[in-house]
Protein backbone atom coordinates (compact mmCIF):
# COMPACT_ATOMS: atom_id res chain seq x y z
CA UNK A 1 0.00 0.00 0.00
CA UNK A 2 1.28 3.58 -0.78
CA UNK A 3 1.03 6.23 1.73
CA UNK A 4 1.53 9.93 0.84
CA UNK A 5 1.79 13.11 3.15
CA UNK A 6 0.07 15.95 2.22
CA UNK A 7 0.69 19.41 3.50
CA UNK A 8 -1.88 22.24 3.93
CA UNK A 9 -2.15 25.75 2.41
CA UNK A 10 -3.23 29.40 3.35
CA UNK A 11 -6.35 29.34 5.59
CA UNK A 12 -5.54 26.48 7.57
CA UNK A 13 -3.87 29.03 10.70
CA UNK A 14 -4.82 29.85 13.76
CA UNK A 15 -3.86 31.46 16.79
CA UNK A 16 -2.11 28.61 18.92
CA UNK A 17 -0.98 26.61 16.42
CA UNK A 18 2.18 24.85 17.43
CA UNK A 19 2.28 25.81 20.45
CA UNK A 20 2.29 22.66 22.26
CA UNK A 21 3.96 21.31 19.95
CA UNK A 22 6.86 23.24 21.03
CA UNK A 23 6.22 22.82 24.51
CA UNK A 24 5.79 19.09 24.51
CA UNK A 25 9.13 18.45 22.35
CA UNK A 26 12.63 19.86 21.69
CA UNK A 27 12.77 18.87 17.79
CA UNK A 28 10.01 20.99 17.43
CA UNK A 29 11.03 24.09 19.70
CA UNK A 30 14.12 23.55 17.56
CA UNK A 31 12.47 24.20 14.35
CA UNK A 32 10.36 27.60 15.31
CA UNK A 33 13.71 28.62 16.59
CA UNK A 34 15.72 28.41 13.79
CA UNK A 35 12.75 29.93 11.01
CA UNK A 36 12.82 32.53 13.97
CA UNK A 37 16.11 33.44 13.50
CA UNK A 38 16.19 32.67 9.64
CA UNK A 39 13.43 35.81 9.40
CA UNK A 40 14.56 37.83 11.97
CA UNK A 41 11.50 37.92 13.70
CA UNK A 42 9.60 36.10 16.73
CA UNK A 43 7.32 34.64 14.34
CA UNK A 44 6.52 31.74 16.52
CA UNK A 45 5.46 34.50 19.26
CA UNK A 46 3.02 35.85 16.98
CA UNK A 47 1.85 31.62 15.84
CA UNK A 48 1.37 30.69 19.52
CA UNK A 49 -0.11 34.33 20.35
CA UNK A 50 -1.26 36.27 17.53
CA UNK A 51 -2.85 38.68 17.00
CA UNK A 52 -4.88 36.84 14.64
CA UNK A 53 -4.42 39.81 12.06
CA UNK A 54 -0.97 40.13 12.02
CA UNK A 55 -1.29 36.24 11.68
CA UNK A 56 -3.36 35.98 8.62
CA UNK A 57 -1.13 38.59 6.95
CA UNK A 58 0.01 36.37 4.29
CA UNK A 59 3.67 36.93 4.55
CA UNK A 60 3.43 35.76 8.23
CA UNK A 61 0.76 32.63 7.21
CA UNK A 62 3.31 31.24 4.66
CA UNK A 63 6.00 31.13 6.73
CA UNK A 64 4.02 30.08 9.47
CA UNK A 65 2.65 27.07 7.74
CA UNK A 66 5.49 25.79 7.03
CA UNK A 67 7.02 25.84 10.03
CA UNK A 68 4.33 23.95 11.63
CA UNK A 69 4.41 21.36 9.18
CA UNK A 70 8.54 20.87 9.07
CA UNK A 71 7.81 20.75 13.48
CA UNK A 72 5.41 17.83 12.94
CA UNK A 73 7.84 16.06 10.56
CA UNK A 74 11.04 16.59 13.29
CA UNK A 75 8.98 15.45 15.99
CA UNK A 76 7.93 12.21 13.81
CA UNK A 77 11.38 11.41 12.65
CA UNK A 78 13.19 11.92 16.41
CA UNK A 79 10.53 11.13 18.70
CA UNK A 80 9.07 8.63 16.64
CA UNK A 81 11.74 7.17 14.41
CA UNK A 82 9.21 7.52 11.41
CA UNK A 83 11.32 8.85 8.35
CA UNK A 84 9.25 10.22 5.99
CA UNK A 85 11.45 9.09 2.71
CA UNK A 86 10.95 4.92 4.14
CA UNK A 87 7.54 5.75 5.26
CA UNK A 88 5.58 7.66 2.25
CA UNK A 89 6.04 6.96 -1.24
CA UNK A 90 4.47 10.63 -2.33
CA UNK A 91 4.65 14.45 -0.58
CA UNK A 92 2.17 16.89 -2.03
CA UNK A 93 0.91 20.21 -0.72
CA UNK A 94 -1.79 23.07 -1.44
CA UNK A 95 -0.49 26.17 -2.31
CA UNK A 96 2.94 27.00 -0.07
CA UNK A 97 2.21 23.25 0.93
CA UNK A 98 3.89 22.45 -1.98
CA UNK A 99 7.03 24.24 -0.30
CA UNK A 100 6.57 22.61 2.92
CA UNK A 101 7.04 19.03 0.90
CA UNK A 102 9.83 20.02 -0.57
CA UNK A 103 11.14 20.49 2.24
CA UNK A 104 10.13 17.73 4.55
CA UNK A 105 11.88 15.57 1.98
CA UNK A 106 15.52 18.00 1.98
CA UNK A 107 14.85 19.09 -1.70
CA UNK A 108 14.64 22.70 -0.07
CA UNK A 109 16.57 23.33 3.53
CA UNK A 110 14.12 25.10 6.06
CA UNK A 111 16.30 28.24 6.56
CA UNK A 112 16.02 28.67 2.44
CA UNK A 113 12.23 27.54 2.57
CA UNK A 114 11.19 30.23 5.24
CA UNK A 115 13.23 32.64 3.07
CA UNK A 116 11.00 31.65 0.23
CA UNK A 117 8.00 32.13 1.45
CA UNK A 118 8.35 35.44 3.24
CA UNK A 119 9.15 36.72 0.04
CA UNK A 120 6.41 34.84 -1.65
CA UNK A 121 3.91 35.71 0.38
CA UNK A 122 5.69 39.70 0.40
CA UNK A 123 5.09 39.92 -3.47
CA UNK A 124 1.31 38.10 -3.26
CA UNK A 125 0.48 40.45 -0.79
CA UNK A 126 1.92 43.29 -2.81
CA UNK A 127 -0.31 42.61 -5.64
CA UNK A 128 -3.44 43.82 -3.40
CA UNK A 129 -3.61 46.04 -0.73
CA UNK A 130 -4.40 44.37 2.79
CA UNK A 131 -8.72 44.72 2.75
CA UNK A 132 -9.36 44.52 -1.06
CA UNK A 133 -8.92 41.21 -1.61
CA UNK A 134 -10.91 38.13 -0.21
CA UNK A 135 -11.38 34.06 -0.96
CA UNK A 136 -14.37 32.05 0.07
CA UNK A 137 -15.19 28.36 0.28
CA UNK A 138 -18.65 26.87 -1.48
CA UNK A 139 -19.53 23.74 -0.21
CA UNK A 140 -22.43 22.05 -1.77
CA UNK A 141 -22.45 23.62 -5.29
CA UNK A 142 -20.62 21.80 -8.83
CA UNK A 143 -18.12 23.87 -10.46
CA UNK A 144 -19.53 25.59 -12.95
CA UNK A 145 -23.00 26.99 -10.47
CA UNK A 146 -20.26 28.40 -8.51
CA UNK A 147 -18.89 30.39 -11.75
CA UNK A 148 -21.93 31.43 -12.88
CA UNK A 149 -22.36 32.97 -8.93
CA UNK A 150 -19.32 34.41 -9.53
CA UNK A 151 -19.97 35.67 -13.09
CA UNK A 152 -23.37 37.03 -11.87
CA UNK A 153 -21.48 39.43 -8.64
CA UNK A 154 -18.70 40.43 -10.93
CA UNK A 155 -19.09 44.22 -12.23
CA UNK A 156 -16.99 47.36 -13.64
CA UNK A 157 -14.77 47.30 -10.90
CA UNK A 158 -15.27 44.10 -8.36
CA UNK A 159 -13.78 40.82 -10.13
CA UNK A 160 -15.20 37.28 -8.52
CA UNK A 161 -13.72 34.48 -9.89
CA UNK A 162 -14.04 30.24 -9.16
CA UNK A 163 -10.45 30.12 -8.51
CA UNK A 164 -9.92 26.56 -6.89
CA UNK A 165 -11.58 23.29 -7.85
CA UNK A 166 -10.94 21.58 -4.92
CA UNK A 167 -13.54 18.35 -5.10
CA UNK A 168 -16.45 18.10 -6.18
CA UNK A 169 -18.84 20.05 -4.57
CA UNK A 170 -16.17 22.30 -2.88
CA UNK A 171 -14.58 25.48 -5.07
CA UNK A 172 -13.25 28.12 -3.42
CA UNK A 173 -13.94 32.01 -4.92
CA UNK A 174 -11.51 34.54 -4.80
CA UNK A 175 -11.42 38.05 -5.88
CA UNK A 176 -12.54 41.65 -4.38
CA UNK A 177 -14.55 42.07 -1.27
CA UNK A 178 -17.65 43.98 -2.69
CA UNK A 179 -17.92 40.85 -5.17
CA UNK A 180 -16.82 37.69 -3.08
CA UNK A 181 -19.27 38.81 -0.43
CA UNK A 182 -22.23 38.63 -2.49
CA UNK A 183 -21.26 36.00 -3.81
CA UNK A 184 -20.90 34.17 -0.36
CA UNK A 185 -24.89 35.14 -0.20
CA UNK A 186 -25.95 34.09 -3.78
CA UNK A 187 -23.84 30.42 -3.12
CA UNK A 188 -26.46 30.71 0.18
CA UNK A 189 -29.41 31.37 -1.72
CA UNK A 190 -28.73 28.64 -4.44
CA UNK A 191 -28.66 25.88 -1.97
CA UNK A 192 -24.68 25.69 -1.10
CA UNK A 193 -24.55 23.75 2.16
CA UNK A 194 -21.82 25.79 3.64
CA UNK A 195 -20.27 29.71 1.80
CA UNK A 196 -17.69 30.76 4.32
CA UNK A 197 -15.00 33.45 4.06
CA UNK A 198 -11.45 32.13 4.42
CA UNK A 199 -8.70 33.74 6.57
CA UNK A 200 -6.70 35.18 3.87
CA UNK A 201 -5.56 38.98 3.50
CA UNK A 202 -5.21 38.46 -0.40
CA UNK A 203 -7.26 36.76 -3.20
CA UNK A 204 -5.18 34.15 -4.72
CA UNK A 205 -5.96 31.30 -7.25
Amino acid sequence: MSRAFIFPGQGSQFVGMGKDLAEAFPAAKDVFDEVDDVLGQKLSRLMFEGPESDLNLTENTQPALMAVSLAVMNVLSKEGGIRIEDYASYVAGHSLGEYSALAAVSSLELADTARLLKLRGQSMQAAVPVGQGAMAAILGLEYDDVKAIAKDVTGENNICEAANDNSPGQVVVSGHVAAVNPAIAMATENGAKRAVSLPVSAPFD
